[in-house]
C-alpha cells in the first residue's frame, strides 16, 4: 500500500509544505549562482529515465560555468566548477530544485537516482529494476557511500531498495541524508568534481 499510493501522496505534502517555507532561499541561490555561473545561468535541466525508464526533464541548480577553450569545447569540470558551486554541491542545495519534479509526479523524494539515458542499454537485467519506482532526490544507495562506492555497489543498493521500500525505511534515510549533508560526507572521489561515468563494468 505504502510503495503504490501512499507514498506518493506524503511526498505531495511535504514537498507543497517545504516549498511554502524555503522558496526565499531558493531565491537567493538562484541569484546568487546567476552571477557566479557569468551569465550561464542558475538552473539546467536534462533528460532522465524515471520510473519505468519514462524520461522527463530534471532540473537542478548550475554549479559551474560554460566557459569554452579557444577551439569552442567545454573547458573540464574541474575548471568551470565556481567557489559558489562548490558550496552549493558540498551542501546539497544542487538537488533543492528537483523538488519540483517531486511535486509534478516525476520523482520520489526517496529512491535511486535518476541518471543518464544513455545508461539505460549498460543496465544488466536486475539492475534495470531500479526503474521499478520513481527515482528519488536521495536514496539508499546515497546514505550508503554516494560518490565513494562503485556503480555496480551502487546498482546493488537501489535494487535492494526497490525489494524493501518502506516507510520505516524512506524516514531512517531521511535521517542519514540529513546527517550526511551536515558533514558533508562522500560528495566527490578525491580528485575528482565530478562522478566517474558508468561504461557498463565499473
Amino acid at each position: 500500500m505504502y510503495k503504490n499510493g501512499l507514498k506518493r501522496v506524503i511526498d505531495f505534502i511535504i514537498v507543497f509544505t517545504a516549498l511554502l517555507v524555503i522558496w526565499p532561499i531558493l531565491l537567493v541561490v538562484t541569484i546568487w549562482l546567476h552571477f557566479a555561473n557569468k551569465g550561464a545561468g542558475a538552473f539546467f535541466f536534462q533528460e532522465r529515465p524515471g520510473k519505468n525508464a519514462k524520461i522527463f526533464k530534471v532540473v537542478k541548480f548550475k554549479t559551474m560555468t560554460d566557459e569554452r577553450d579557444a577551439e569552442g569545447n567545454l573547458l573540464p569540470d574541474k575548471d568551470r566548477l565556481t567557489k559558489v558551486g562548490k558550496f552549493v554541491r558540498s551542501t546539497s542545495l544542487d538537488e533543492l530544485p528537483q523538488l519540483i519534479n517531486v511535486l509534478k509526479g516525476d520523482m520520489a523524494l526517496i529512491g535511486p537516482r535518476p541518471l543518464m539515458p544513455k545508461y539505460l542499454p549498460l543496465y544488466s537485467k536486475e539492475q534495470a529494476r531500479r526503474h521499478d519506482v520513481r527515482p528519488g532526490i536521495t536514496g539508499w544507495a546515497q546514505v550508503n557511500g554516494r560518490n565513494n562506492i562503485s556503480w555496480t555497489k551502487k546498482f546493488e543498493y537501489d535494487v535492494w531498495y526497490v525489494d524493501h521500500c518502506s516507510f520505516m525505511l524512506d524516514l531512517k534515510i531521511i535521517f542519514l541524508t540529513v546527517k550526511k549533508v551536515f558533514f558533508r560526507e562522500d560528495i566527490s572521489k578525491e580528485g575528482e568534481a565530478t562522478t566517474v561515468p558508468f561504461d557498463g563494468t565499473n
